[in-house]
């Protein structure tokens, strides 16, 4: 089975204000089709032909003749993970499993979202800042470009994308807002506690 572009879990302008439609449009439609298309061709005709998408990932970070294609796999499975931690009505503080580890493992919600909003505003160029359980504890990660904490033995969370095509048809060079408005209207919590298992 080819990679495929996983549909939004909202509608396109579900997330308006915050989010425009039109950001969706490019972002979902054209980037994040792009990686996987990309994928897909570079996966042709190749022993990862048929493979799952961490598998392929996994794969292409251990060899560095396919940083292509870790490059194009690992943005499919970031942005396929950032869709689903936003939702309609979200943000604000948690609830449940997570806001407990927040207050034991990072000093309480408002320290983890000053520190988080720090993670994603300080990271240079493009990337993404992350909530990871890290040996049972949660911990705030950085990643440039590509990278994904699925090839470093942790488990995602949480994540909020930072290159400048998440962001700037809306917030333009304001990073900072775009966040903030990430913590306080957007963040799907039911689906970051699901990730704790």
């Amino acid at each position: 089975m080819p990679i495929t572009l996983p549909d939004l879990p909202f509608d396109q302008n579900a997330l308006e204000p915050f989010i425009s439609a039109r950001t969706f449009e490019f972002h979902h439609g054209k980037h994040h089709r792009a990686y996987v298309d990309n994928t897909n061709k570079l996966i042709e005709n190749t022993a990862l032909a048929g493979k799952d998408l961490e598998t392929i990932i996994k794969t292409a970070a251990k060899d560095p003749d396919k940083k292509g294609l870790f490059n194009n796999a690992a943005q499919v499975w970031n942005h396929s993970f950032f869709w689903q931690c936003m939702k309609p009505g979200g943000g604000g503080k948690p609830t449940g499993q997570v806001a407990t580890m927040i207050d034991k493992d990072l000093g309480g919600y408002d320290k983890f979202a000053l520190d988080f909003k720090n993670a994603g505003a300080t990271q240079f160029g493009s990337g993404w800042a992350w909530l990871v359980k890290k040996d049972n504890k949660l911990a705030i990660f950085q990643t440039a470009n590509a990278d994904t904490p699925i090839t470093q033995g942790v488990t995602p969370l949480l994540v909020v994308d930072v290159w400048e095509h998440a962001y700037y048809l809306d917030y333009q060079n304001r990073r900072p807002d775009f966040l903030q408005t990430f913590l306080d209207q957007l963040i799907n919590w039911d689906f970051v506690n699901a990730n704790l298992g």
